[in-house]
């Protein structure tokens, strides 16, 4: 699953289950005001924490593909130069 649907679908379940809170709510309209900034928040905050654990995790993978390129660029060159040395 992409980084994008899983965003897309958490954004839209928040804003779904919003809307039937709103709907079966029997609290007053400022008390439901109230709710639904307390819970736009956390729903802010939840998205923020996935983006920032996906980032780093994301950023983890980015990190071990390049050593393991440069290592790979390292032996590469080293069989190069052995060939190179054993042609003359």
């Amino acid at each position: 699953m992409s980084i994008g649907k899983f965003i897309a679908g958490f954004a839209i379940g928040g804003i779904v289950g919003g809307l039937i809170g709103i709907i079966l709510a029997p609290q007053s309209g400022e008390e439901t005001r109230d709710m639904l900034a307390d819970k736009s928040k956390e729903i802010c905050d939840k998205a923020h924490d996935t983006v920032s654990e996906i980032q780093s995790k994301a950023d983890g993978i980015v990190n071990d593909m390049q050593a393991k390129g440069d290592e790979l660029i390292a032996k590469l060159q080293e069989v190069i130069n052995q060939q190179k040395t054993g042609e003359n």
